[in-house]
């Protein structure tokens, strides 16, 4: 059955950890997850969905057992965090030092958007602003790719980010359907404009490898800002708004275990 291949998203450095600093297991463990939370949404009888997870976290970290913390993060991923600070219209007349409004905001910020804000910036900056990492988080989503040749791919969060580039990097990889959940591709002056390519006249493009783009994001996902894609990137076939949980807004478990996905893979999973 499995015709799919996943692409996680942020805060997922912990499963490296647990397998004991194995790429491969951490691939393993999520996989078995998705295709659990992929069955709450399309019922029936259990079975294996996803080929493969591409796993790229630890290449976005510097051996150290734990995400960076906020106190240490760097530069780059206080410029991110201020800037995506602005879409929630918080510091647009910021003045001071940015690590001093960096540890301001996280006190104005209620507890499930600080707690993703030091998962989400030293993350998504360490993916943009670092080549090397860059280039190495790709490839494992471009080889993954190209070792199941999946008619479908979801890619979830940074998951969407980097997934977008792999499929330009690599133009031979042929995808029937992408779908991205939660993704964060539209959202100017953190990711949009740094993506490669670069947009051109302000607009993105779909990747000429992929047949279809689905993108369907969760009205209060703070990571997906703006919710639509079409304003930003040619080619996406069919937007969903969905309403998941206030809490757990930006969870693979929640979004793939969402009804939306049903009608667009079941003709993958016959």
């Amino acid at each position: 059955m499995a015709a799919i291949v996943g692409v996680h998203g942020i805060g997922k450095y912990n499963y490296y950890l647990e397998a004991g600093r194995s790429a491969e297991g951490a691939a393993r463990a999520m996989r078995l997850k998705w295709d659990r939370y992929l069955h709450a949404a399309l019922g029936g009888e259990a079975g294996t969905y996803f080929s493969e997870i591409a796993y790229f976290s630890h290449h976005l970290h510097d051996g150290k057992d734990a995400p960076r913390s906020l106190a240490a993060m760097e530069a780059p991923a206080q410029q991110i965090l201020l800037e995506w600070a602005k879409h929630l219209g918080m510091g647009e007349h910021v003045t001071g030092a940015l690590k001093s409004f960096t540890g301001w905001l996280l006190t104005k910020l209620d507890g499930r958007s600080a707690a993703f804000a030091q998962l989400f910036a030293p993350e998504v900056a360490a993916y943009l602003t670092d080549q090397a990492k860059r280039e190495k988080c790709r490839q494992v989503v471009a080889e993954t790719i190209r070792r199941n040749r999946p008619k479908v791919v979801i890619a979830h969060s940074l998951g969407s980010v980097v997934t977008y580039e792999a499929l330009w990097a690599n133009p031979d990889l042929r995808v029937d359907l992408l779908i991205t959940l939660g993704s964060p591709l539209g959202m100017r002056n953190v990711v949009f404009e740094r993506l490669l390519p670069a947009p051109m006249n302000g607009r993105g493009e779909r990747p000429s490898g992929v047949r279809r783009w689905v993108n369907i994001a969760d009205k209060d996902d703070i990571a997906a800002i703006p919710p639509e894609l079409c304003g930003s990137f040619a080619g996406v076939d069919v937007e969903e708004l969905v309403n998941l949980d206030w809490i757990d807004f930006h969870t693979a478990e929640k979004y793939l275990a969402c009804p939306a996905l049903d009608p667009h893979l079941r003709p993958f999973l016959a």
